[in-house]
């Protein structure tokens, strides 16, 4: 799967135009998008990060990393998944920088998933489903969960995100409408984020050896 992951991060190049700043995500595909943005450094303004770790390779490739609110909307965002089903809406947060992510989808025009085909899925939910909770929360926010969806919720113990919080992978699940199992946990007290992003899903999927999937 790696060269397949090579092939969609260096498909999402094309997306990339002169003088952007470029919205980059985290991940093992995204990786090998940011080391063929290297060789674009020179014609970019700079890149906003989703994650310390995505924000280490940028630097390592000179690459400027800039504050979101300094930039203001997004033209480009370039990212991964975990899952991504026939209508772009994913399950993200493997890495635990979900939140982060979320926010830089919402602030760009336009949202490039880079993918290997083992994550295509008819319905998301085989892959369990992170949620990033304040730590005082996680228990309240598991009862919950578990009470109103059925998933069984797991705490990723050991895993702190980038913001301090925690992360609660919920398994068994069967996500048949994302967009409205989204709404229902970002509305439980403690919940930071949600890693389904169907309310604003991809606007293209770029699968590793295969001719983009556009909106």
């Amino acid at each position: 799967m790696s060269e397949a992951k090579r092939l969609a991060g260096e498909k999402a190049i094309d997306y990339v135009e002169d003088g952007m700043v470029v919205g980059v995500g985290t991940g093992s595909t995204v990786a090998y998008f940011i080391d063929a943005l290297a060789a674009l450094k020179d014609r970019i303004a700079g890149a906003v990060s989703s994650s310390e770790q995505s924000t280490a390779r940028l630097k390592s490739h000179g690459i400027d990393v800039l504050d979101l609110n300094a930039t203001g909307p997004l033209h480009l965002y370039v990212d991964g998944a975990d899952e991504c089903d026939p209508h772009k809406r994913l399950i993200k947060g493997g890495g635990a920088a979900l939140t982060r992510e979320k926010i830089i989808a919402e602030a760009s025009t336009k949202f490039v998933c880079i993918i290997d085909p083992a994550k295509r899925v008819d319905v998301l939910g085989r892959f369990p489903l992170p949620i990033e909770v304040i730590p005082m929360a996680r228990s309240l926010v598991a009862r919950q969960i578990l009470s109103t969806t059925g998933g069984q919720p797991v705490w990723r113990e050991g895993v702190v995100t980038d913001n301090g919080n925690w992360v609660l992978d919920i398994h068994h699940l069967s996500i048949t409408d994302p967009v409205g199992l989204e709404r229902e946990l970002n509305q439980i007290p403690g919940v930071v984020s949600v890693g389904l992003f169907a309310r604003r899903p991809a606007d293209v999927v770029i699968v590793g050896g295969e001719p983009p999937i556009l909106l």
